[in-house]
């Protein structure tokens, strides 16, 4: 009986032994899976953390948008319609495009002179060049249309001095040929005492540009037995009168080459006041002929290349240079219908 009492005590202290020695290594395994999460937590740390490094700020750096164009040019500033202002789907207007011209070969000539007309946009026909309309293209003034074409730089302009397109002139000639040279304006504050002077031109009335003279070519073509008119230039006219008072006359501002500016005339269209479906471009208004202008001078029967109103005799008389401007237009209609046989 005591045997069987020490084996159950042995027995018993033995399982306590053992059960004791199991919980102290689950203890230490706990305690090593804390330190080995914590070496984690702080690697996984000093890996995130990293010293900051001073770089530019590439967002708020923003570009300075350069200052808007200063128009050298008196032209009217139009703002542009932000809705469609048409009933209509007008966009191809802007694609427009004119046609080539037929090509003349000089052996198939065999009749060439050269014409100066002068054109009063106050004569009934030649109204439309004085519209003053306002349009997302610009006014609709036939000056400001030319205006905005040298301004655009759309097309070279040249000097006065002839008619043969010799000279050409920057926008800042063109601008003093028109306005007049720039004077100094003295510049004040709100006290009243001087500040300094800025450089201004003369304000200009584009009302007051209404005449213009056009260069063209009349060829009667043999090969297709037709009489073709060509424009070749076109220049504003304007009464030009010094500082000193001195009346010059009406002299030529400039000349535009016209086959230069087709491009631009194709996408300007023409007022109509009695517009019944019919839209015609200035393209179109020059090359069908539908505009007025007297004759001032022509290459017919004229050996000293002179205007007619300095042909001897008709000086001092307007109405006489009106009739031989007229006679002139006669000769080039007899020609072309003394050439048909009935």
């Amino acid at each position: 009986m005591k045997n069987r009492i020490i084996k159950c005590l042995l027995l018993v202290v033995l399982v306590g032994f053992i059960s004791e020695g199991s919980f102290a290594q689950t203890r230490k395994k706990k305690a090593t899976t804390r330190k080995s999460t914590k070496r984690t937590t702080s690697t996984r740390t000093k890996a995130k953390i990293q010293p900051t490094v001073a770089t530019a700020d590439t967002v708020a750096a923003v570009a300075v948008a350069p200052a808007p164009a200063i128009d050298t040019l008196p032209i009217k500033k139009v703002a542009k319609s932000l809705r469609r202002d048409a009933a209509v789907d007008d966009d191809a207007i802007r694609d427009r495009i004119p046609l080539a011209y037929e090509h003349l070969r000089a052996d198939d000539a065999v009749y060439r002179h050269k014409v100066w007309r002068e054109i009063d946009a106050r004569e009934k026909i030649n109204l439309p060049f004085r519209n003053p309309a306002d349009q997302d293209n610009g006014n609709q003034r036939f000056i400001s249309i030319l205006l905005q074409a040298i301004q655009d730089s759309s097309v070279t302009v040249f000097g006065a001095l002839d008619d043969r397109f010799t000279t050409p002139m920057t926008v800042s000639e063109v601008a003093a040929v028109i306005a007049g040279a720039e004077v100094d304006v003295p510049q004040y504050d709100e006290n009243g005492n001087l500040t300094g002077t800025k450089k201004m031109r003369n304000e200009i009335n584009l009302d007051s540009i209404y005449k213009f003279r056009i260069k063209e070519e009349v060829v009667f073509d043999k090969e297709s037995s037709r009489l073709f008119w060509r424009i070749l230039g076109i220049a504003p006219v304007k009464r030009v009168i010094t500082p000193q008072g001195l009346d010059i006359g009406e002299t030529e501002l400039f000349w535009v080459y016209y086959p230069d500016m087709r491009v631009t005339f194709a996408k300007y269209d023409v007022y109509n006041g009695k517009n019944f479906g019919a839209r015609m471009s200035w393209e179109e208004l020059f090359e069908s002929r539908m505009f007025y202008g007297r004759i001032i001078k022509s290459t017919i029967d004229n050996p000293y290349d002179q205007y007619i109103k300095n042909y001897k005799g008709l000086q001092e008389n307007s109405i006489l240079q009106l009739l031989e401007g007229e006679n002139i237009k006669e000769k080039i209609f007899n020609y072309e219908q003394d050439l048909w046989s009935y």
